[in-house]
C-alpha cells in the first residue's frame, strides 16, 4: 500500500529530501523485546510525532460524519502543517516500526458473559461495592476509548485482563459527541457502545465517568465550545442554562448506554457511573452555591436510574447515596473518608504523570504504585483505578492546552499498546496474589498493630476458618529493617509493604520485584520512499485591507476560532514617512506585542521576522522583534496559534486567548501604539478551510518541490506501508511545531523546537 503523508510547517522547509536516520526521514523495521514474542496481529494506529496507522480510518472529534475508509489498496496521503521553526537542517518525517513489548494476543472467540445478568443489583456497604450482594475487590485500568483506534480496543482489552485487572474504567467525551447543539456523534473512536461490548466480550465490569466535565487533559476539559455561546452561562455552577445543557447530555447518554443494555442492571458491564469530576479542586470559587450545584447534580444523576451506584471522585464526602472517590498517588495515606456507611474507592492511582511541551520525562516507579496499592488496600480500599492503565494518543486537536500527544506513555501499557515492564508484570503479580486471599480480605475482623516508628501491621482474620491475611508497612524513606510480629522475624525494605498469607508467610512485597525490564527500540525501515518525493504549498501572508473581519483593536483568539483551528491571524497596515525610520542604517525598529495565546508567529511585509511562545507555566509573553519598514505603507502580520485550549479550573468560561497592545518601538518620532490603528482578522489557515490534507483538497493548490526555510508551509509526500503488523511511528526530530495529517485524517500536534531544559523535544516520534 502507498500512503500519502502531509506536512505543514512555519519556518524552515525540507532542505535533504530523503529517508535515512537522525535528521532525516526513514522507516525503521520493528523494535525487539528481548525474550518477547512480537505480535503479528497488532493494528498498527497514526498519531502527531507517532504515526499509529490502523486498518480503518481515525476519526477527528470535530467532524459530524465519519470520513470514507481507507481503499485498500491504495496511496497513504499523510500531510503536516510545520511553523514556529528554527532552521531545520532537514525536514523529514519518519516512519518507524515499533515492535510489541508483549506476547502476541491470539484473536478466539469471546469470553461467555457471565459476571451480571438483568435484575443484578449492584450495591455497597462500608467494606465494598457488592454484586447481588457479594462483597468482591476490583482492579479496573483507564482507557479512553477515543484515545485508540477501534482496532486496538479488543487487544488492549485483552492485554489489561492478562494484568490481573477485572474492570476497565473511560471517560465520556461530550465536546467528541457533541460537536454541535443537538447533533451527536459516535462513530470511529468514539463508538462508546462498541468500545463497551468489547469490555463484555471479555467479562470484565465497567466504570464510565460521564463528567460531563472530564478535564483528562482533554480540550476544554470535555466541554463542547458551543456552551461558551451560551448567555449568561457559568460552567459547572448553580447556574440555570449550564444545568440544562449538562443534565440534557447526561440523560442522552444514559439513555444510549440503557438502549444497549450496557448497565449491569440490565446484564451489562457497567457497575459504576460517575457525576461531575474533581469538583473539590473548585469548589471554594463557588462558595455556598457550590453545595447547591452538588446536590442537584447527585440527585439528577440518581433520578436516571440506570440501577448502579453514582461516584464523584476526588471528595471526601457526597450527596446522599453517591459515593466519594479518591484521586492522586498516596490515597491510603492522605485522604479521609467521612462517610463510614460507603466504600473505600480510588478513581485515579496516577501511575506517571502527563506531560506538556517543554516537561522532562516524568516517571514513577512500578515499586511506588504498588507500595501505594497495598497502603490503601491495607486501610480498607476495595477498588484501585490505574489512570492511565493505557494512555494512548490525542489524536487531531484533542489535547489540552500544551499537552502532549503522547498521552501517559509510561502507563502499564505504553501508547503503542505494548507491556511497560515491570509496572506491567510487578502490579499484575499484586492483583493475583490479594485476589487469591480475597475471602479474607473482604469478610475478615480487622485489626492494627504498630510495631516501631514507621512499621505497622493491618490484619484481615476468619478464626472460625482459619484465614488470615496481613500487610506489613515500613513507612520510612531510606530506611529498611527487622520487626518482630507474633513471634516472627521479617526483614521490610523502606517504603514498601509485605504482604503475609496466613498472617506469617510473606508472598509479596512492593519493593521485591521479580519481573523482566523491557525495552522498546525503533527500527528504520528504508522500503518505503522508492519513487517518492516531497513536494511544498506555502500559505499566503494576509493583508488587512484584503480580511472581511476588521475592528479597531485586535480581537479575542477562541471567539473567532471557535475551537476549528488552532490559528487566528492578525494583521494591520500603517503609514510612515521618512523622517520616521531612524537615520542609521545599523538600527531596527523594533516590534512588541503582549500575548495570551500559546505561540505567535510575526512577519513584517511579508518577511518572517521570528517566533516566540508561552508555556503551561507562563499565562502571556511578550513577542519583541526588530523588524525593517520602508517609506510609504507597512504591513505587520502575526500568526496566533492556540495549542489546545485550558482543561480546568473554575473560570474555564472566561479564559482568552490572543494578542493585545501592539506597539512599534525605535522610530525617530517616538514609540508607535498601534493597538487601536485597526485590524484585520482570518480565522483558520487556507490549507485548513480547503482541506489541503485530503486528496481532493490537495487538488486545489500548486505543489512545487519541496524547499528549506520557507516559513508557513504544507509538506506532502506519498511512502508505501512498511511489511508487517507492528506500530508505525513518525520521527518528527528534524521539524519544529505543526500538525500532522495521514490519509486525511488528523493525527496530533508535534513541537520539537519546544526543549526540555536538557535541550531535547518533550516528545519527537
Amino acid at each position: 500500500m502507498r500512503w500519502h503523508e502531509q506536512v505543514v510547517r512555519f519556518g524552515a522547509a525540507a532542505r535533504e529530501l530523503r529517508w535515512s536516520s537522525g535528521a532525516s526521514p526513514h522507516v525503521h523495521p520493528r523494535p525487539s523485546i528481548p525474550g518477547r514474542p512480537l505480535p503479528r496481529n497488532a493494528p498498527p494506529r497514526l498519531q502527531s510525532g507517532r504515526l499509529r496507522l490502523p486498518p480503518g480510518p481515525l476519526l477527528s472529534p470535530a467532524s459530524t460524519t465519519p470520513p470514507p475508509a481507507r481503499p485498500r489498496p491504495g496511496p497513504l496521503v499523510g500531510s503536516a502543517l510545520v511553523h514556529m521553526t528554527a532552521r531545520v537542517a532537514a525536514a523529514v518525517a519518519v516512519a518507524v516500526l515499533v515492535a510489541a513489548a508483549a506476547a502476541a494476543l491470539l484473536p478466539g472467540a469471546a469470553a461467555e458473559w457471565s459476571l451480571t445478568k438483568k435484575g443484578t443489583v449492584v450495591s455497597y456497604d462500608e467494606r465494598s461495592l457488592m454484586i447481588d450482594g457479594k462483597r468482591d475487590l476490583f482492579f479496573s485500568g483507564a482507557i479512553h476509548y477515543p484515545r485508540s483506534p477501534p482496532e486496538m480496543w479488543p487487544k488492549l482489552i485483552k492485554l489489561a485482563k492478562l494484568g490481573g485487572l477485572n474492570t476497565i474504567e473511560t471517560y465520556v467525551f461530550w465536546n467528541g459527541h457533541e460537536p454541535e447543539p443537538g447533533k451527536y456523534y459516535f462513530e470511529g473512536r468514539f463508538d462508546l457502545i462498541k468500545f463497551l461490548k468489547v469490555i463484555r466480550d471479555n467479562d470484565m465490569y465497567a466504570i464510565v465517568r460521564i463528567g460531563p466535565f472530564i478535564q483528562a487533559e482533554w480540550n476544554h476539559g470535555g466541554l463542547p465550545y458551543w456552551l461558551r455561546e451560551i448567555g449568561h452561562i457559568i460552567f459547572r455552577a448553580n447556574n440555570e442554562p449550564f444545568k440544562r445543557e449538562m443534565e440534557k447530555f447526561v440523560r442522552f447518554i444514559v439513555q444510549k448506554l440503557k438502549d444497549a443494555e450496557m448497565f449491569a442492571s440490565q446484564g451489562g458491564p457497567i457497575i459504576l457511573a460517575q457525576i461531575e469530576n474533581e469538583y473539590g479542586n473548585i469548589k471554594k470559587d463557588h462558595a455556598i452555591e457550590g453545595d447547591k450545584y452538588l446536590e442537584w447534580a447527585a440527585q439528577m444523576a440518581i433520578s436516571t436510574a440506570t440501577g448502579v451506584p453514582w461516584i464523584m471522585c476526588k471528595q471526601s464526602s457526597a450527596p446522599g447515596e453517591v459515593i466519594p472517590t479518591c484521586n492522586g498517588r498516596h490515597c491510603g495515606d492522605t485522604w479521609t473518608l467521612r462517610d463510614k456507611n460507603k466504600p473505600r474507592l480510588w478513581t485515579e492511582n496516577w501511575t506517571a504523570q502527563f506531560r506538556t511541551f517543554g516537561d522532562q520525562l516524568a516517571l514513577r516507579s512500578a515499586e511506588d504504585i504498588a507500595y501505594s496499592v497495598l497502603r490503601f488496600f491495607a486501610k480498607g480500599g476495595t477498588l484501585v483505578n490505574y489512570y492511565m492503565y493505557h494512555g494512548g494518543t490525542n489524536f487531531g486537536r484533542t489535547g489540552a492546552s500544551y499537552v502532549l500527544t503522547g498521552y501517559y506513555d509510561e502507563a502499564p501499557m505504553d501508547e503503542y499498546g505494548m507491556c511497560k515492564e515491570p509496572k506491567f508484570g510487578h502490579l499484575r503479580d499484586l492483583h493475583n496474589v490479594i485476589k487469591s486471599y480475597h475471602k479474607a480480605f473482604l469478610w475478615g475482623k480487622q485489626s492494627f498493630e504498630i510495631l516501631g516508628h514507621g512499621y505497622e501491621v493491618h490484619n484481615y482474620e476468619l478464626p472460625e476458618e482459619k484465614l488470615c491475611l496481613s500487610f506489613l508497612s515500613n513507612n520510612n524513606t531510606g530506611e529498611d529493617g527487622t520487626v518482630v510480629f507474633r513471634g516472627e522475624k521479617f526483614y521490610v525494605p523502606s517504603r514498601s509493604v509485605s504482604i503475609l498469607a496466613d498472617c506469617k508467610n510473606v508472598v509479596y512485597n512492593t519493593k521485591r520485584v521479580f519481573v523482566q525490564h523491557s525495552e522498546r527500540s525503533f527500527h528504520t525501515s528504508d522500503e518505503n520512499n522508492k519513487n517518492s518525493k516531497w513536494e511544498m504549498y506555502s500559505e499566503t501572508i494576509p493583508k488587512y485591507r484584503k480580511t472581511t473581519l476588521r475592528t479597531k483593536e485586535p480581537m479575542e483568539q477562541y471567539n473567532q476560532t471557535k475551537d476549528a483551528s488552532d490559528y487566528l491571524w492578525y494583521t494591520t497596515s500603517f503609514r510612515l514617512e521618512s523622517d520616521d525610520l531612524p537615520f542609521r542604517g545599523d538600527i531596527r525598529p523594533v516590534v512588541q506585542v503582549k500575548s495570551t495565546a500559546h505561540a505567535v508567529i510575526g512577519f513584517s511585509n511579508d518577511a518572517f521576522v521570528g517566533t516566540a511562545r508561552g508555556s503551561k507555566r507562563d499565562k502571556s509573553f511578550v513577542f519583541e522583534k526588530p523588524i525593517d519598514l520602508k517609506i510609504g505603507v507597512n504591513h505587520i502580520a502575526l500568526l496566533s496559534s492556540s495549542m489546545g485550549m485550558k482543561d480546568s479550573g473554575g473560570e474555564l468560561v472566561e479564559v482568552k486567548g490572543g494578542i493585545q497592545d501592539c506597539t512599534v518601538l525605535g522610530l525617530n518620532t517616538g514609540t508607535l501604539d498601534l493597538q487601536g490603528n485597526g485590524w484585520g482578522h482570518k480565522a483558520k489557515l487556507e490549507g485548513e478551510d480547503k482541506k489541503i490534507y485530503t486528496e481532493k483538497g490537495m487538488a486545489k493548490f500548486q505543489w512545487k518541490p519541496a524547499q528549506n526555510d520557507l516559513p508557513i508551509t504544507w509538506y506532502k509526500r506519498y511512502f508505501d506501508e512498511p511489511d508487517g503488523d507492528d506500530p508505525i511511528v513518525l520521527d518528527m526530530s528534524s521539524m519544529s511545531k505543526g500538525m500532522i495529517f495521514v490519509n486525511g485524517e488528523g493525527v496530533g500536534r508535534y513541537w520539537t523546537s519546544f526543549k526540555t531544559l536538557a535541550g531535547h523535544p518533550s516528545q519527537a516520534v
